[in-house]
């Protein structure tokens, strides 16, 4: 108390140090959330499909005379499999029975044109199970206009990606032509807009049912490209992949090998929140360490005095990291507090973009963790900012310093 000034600076630096602290990565980590549900959210944790590719054995492999040979072979096109996963329904069945599994849901990926006057602009049709893809991929929170169960209830009705829908110029309850890759041309009812805030897939994707997209390719009911999966935990999803292409003879790709790159970027982002997190805190520790070694420099004689009134070297370094503690408990709690309450004035701001209607304020993240690290991070520092000067001030030699007064 008797340099109040000084302790009250050192902890406006400890609490201006865990209040950005804790702002900065509840904002960083709201930042990833969002990106996240855009992207990894509503990718299947695997995906089941066909590949056109080329058969992996070719004939003159296998053949007696070539087999031990190395065999040169130009121009070797895909085999002529198709993209329909045969017997989808058995497959469905016996992964909904595996524990591991959270939810399937099949879909068709289908290649069209959509007919624009004379033009034809390039374009994807999911054909989906409305309600399961709701309930894995939270489809409804991208439909920004009309109802996505419309799909379900309307035969050959399309919700149009908005990116699409304003490139040709149509509302709700238009009626769009498309032509497939066979040069078949039907026309769709518009129920409804669906954006990502993905610009670049927003104006090329669309959703049908699963239905509607069988009868617009001329297929089957049966007729399935793609079975995606989710798990309970995406941690098992590149084992789980492979177990399934090995299981049923198809190929499979795992989110973690889908979105690899993306997961680079969030990770990268939150190693810059807490690396300049961190600086901070050693920035405030520095600080408090400068003053309590000022402190002690003016103290000699106070401690030249205790030592010789009994005080031993560890009393007056415990009083010294006492001192550094207090600052870094109270300096602490202030910025908890200030760095919930500036998380919260952030939360408010608006945040208006045109690819991300559904998205009012900047996104926090409240998580507790963030402050139980404030916390702790606060009271390690201190305490080693105060322990070295409190090292050195335990040494004073009482005799040394009454002698020079």
């Amino acid at each position: 108390m008797a340099r109040w000034r000084q302790t009250l600076v050192a902890a406006i630096g400890v609490t201006f140090s865990i209040t950005m602290f804790i702002a900065l990565l509840s904002f960083m980590a709201g930042l990833n959330d969002l990106l996240d549900g855009l992207m990894l959210n509503r990718t299947p944790h695997v995906r089941l499909y066909n590949e056109l590719k080329a058969a992996e054995n070719q004939p003159i492999d296998v053949f007696s005379k070539y087999k031990n040979q190395y065999n040169f072979i130009g121009s070797i096109k895909p085999s002529n499999q198709l993209l329909q996963i045969h017997n989808s329904a058995a497959i469905i069945q016996a992964l909904k029975k595996d524990k591991r599994v959270l939810g399937v849901a099949p879909k068709i990926i289908a290649q069209v044109f959509y007919n624009v006057g004379t033009i034809n602009l390039t374009g994807i049709i999911n054909g989906i199970e409305v309600e399961e893809e709701d309930k894995l991929f939270a489809f409804q929170t991208n439909v920004v206009e009309g109802n996505y169960l419309d799909l379900k209830i309307i035969s050959n009705s399309i919700i149009l990606g908005k990116g699409a829908a304003d490139n040709m110029l149509v509302n709700i309850g238009d009626r769009i032509q498309v032509t497939t890759t066979k040069g078949d041309q039907v026309q769709l009812k518009v129920v409804g807009f669906f954006q990502s805030g993905i610009s670049e897939i927003d104006k090329i994707q669309s959703y049908t049912s699963i239905a509607t997209a069988q009868k617009l390719l001329g297929e089957s009911n049966n007729y399935i490209t793609d079975i995606q999966v989710k798990l309970t935990d995406v941690l098992q999803a590149p084992q789980v992949a492979k177990e399934y292409s090995k299981l049923f003879e198809l190929e499979a790709i795992d989110i973690q090998t889908a979105n690899s790159q993306f997961e680079t970027g969030s990770f990268v982002r939150t190693l810059i929140s807490y690396s300049v997190g961190v600086v901070l805190l050693i920035v405030a520790g520095f600080g408090i360490y400068n003053i309590l070694n000022m402190m002690i420099f003016e103290k000699m004689d106070t401690i030249a005095i205790l030592k010789a009134t009994g005080f031993s070297g560890k009393d007056v370094k415990r009083i010294f990291i006492a001192i550094a503690l207090s600052i870094g408990i109270f300096g602490g709690l202030l910025g908890l507090l200030f760095g919930f309450g500036l998380s919260g004035v952030i939360d408010q701001i608006p945040f208006k973009t045109a690819s991300l209607p559904t998205i009012k304020t900047y996104p926090i993240n409240y998580n507790p963790v963030f402050y139980i690290i404030g916390g702790v991070f606060s009271i390690v520092t201190t305490y080693f900012a105060g322990f070295f000067p409190a090292r050195k001030a335990s040494k004073v030699d009482p005799v040394d310093i009454i002698r020079g007064k």
